[in-house]
């Protein structure tokens, strides 16, 4: 039987910890609010990990850890659809690009990434599944997860702070009125950039978390530190508009409306 649930009750550094202490072997899947990750496990060890499709392909990986120029990516990526990750890694190795080891190390260091990503994910939909294969063609390492959960912990700390900082996301940001610090001095990150931009009383956090595909623990810690940086405050959200409303006797004649309005308009001035 495949054990399934959502972060929300069972966080994803528990499963980790579940599956290292079972020496459990087989495949989490994970959907959550605007990605999908996929890992493979062995023995309690970690095999293999992807997050939308990235970290699947060994190209990829290789040329994202710069350990390909574009130019032989781009020559390497005519051929590669031909062959499984292992028969390219294979190929690879052949031809002096690389050793073995070396192969597995950029592998390691791509699934690890990919984890600590998933470290940020508060919501979503998991199932494991001790049944089935590890994924075809790919290249399989073995890493421990010791690290990594210890690591995850440290995450679940920082998130609890963030929950107790920013409850909701049904909250709305504005720029201060007297910014503590000039933005010109601050050394944002692209995100914390992409954030500044929709930063309005009509947006929420969560709206402004789905436009930018970040999970709810991503916009909270941005947010805190642009608040603790004081460049934005929290707000309520902007009334949105409400939806026109029709008179309870529109759907009578003119005449009838007419002399409706008239006598309402009279009751008033007789109050």
């Amino acid at each position: 039987m495949a054990l399934k649930g959502n972060l929300r009750s069972f966080s994803f550094v528990q499963l980790l910890n579940l599956i290292h202490l079972a020496r459990k072997t087989g495949q989490l899947s994970i959907q959550g609010p605007n990605k999908q990750a996929l890992l493979y496990f062995q023995q309690g060890k970690l095999a293999y990990a992807s997050q939308d499709g990235q970290g699947g392909s060994l190209l990829d990986v290789l040329y994202r850890a710069k350990r390909l120029t574009p130019s032989q990516y781009r020559a390497l990526q005519q051929r590669a659809s031909r062959y499984t990750d292992k028969e390219l890694g294979l190929l690879l190795v052949n031809a002096g690009y690389f050793t073995p080891s070396e192969i597995l190390n950029v592998l390691k260091n791509a699934y690890r990434e990919t984890v600590r990503q998933l470290f940020t994910w508060a919501e979503g939909n998991f199932e494991f599944n001790a049944q089935a294969p590890p994924p075809r063609g790919k290249i399989l390492v073995r890493l421990g997860l010791e690290n990594l959960i210890i690591e995850g912990a440290r995450h679940l700390r920082e998130w609890e702070r963030l929950q107790q900082e920013i409850p909701t996301l049904d909250v709305a940001l504005k720029f201060v009125d007297r910014p503590r610090t000039n933005i010109q001095d601050l050394n944002l990150s692209v995100e914390e950039w992409r954030v500044l931009s929709y930063v309005s009383p009509r947006n929420t956090l969560r709206q402004i978390a789905n436009a930018l595909k970040l999970s709810d623990m991503e916009i909270r810690r941005i947010v805190y530190g642009l608040i603790q940086a004081g460049l934005v405050e929290l707000v309520r959200p902007e009334a949105k508009k409400l939806p026109e409303i029709k008179l309870a006797f529109s759907d009578r004649p003119k005449e009838e409306r007419v002399s409706l309005l008239n006598k309402i308009i009279d009751r008033i001035r007789s109050l």
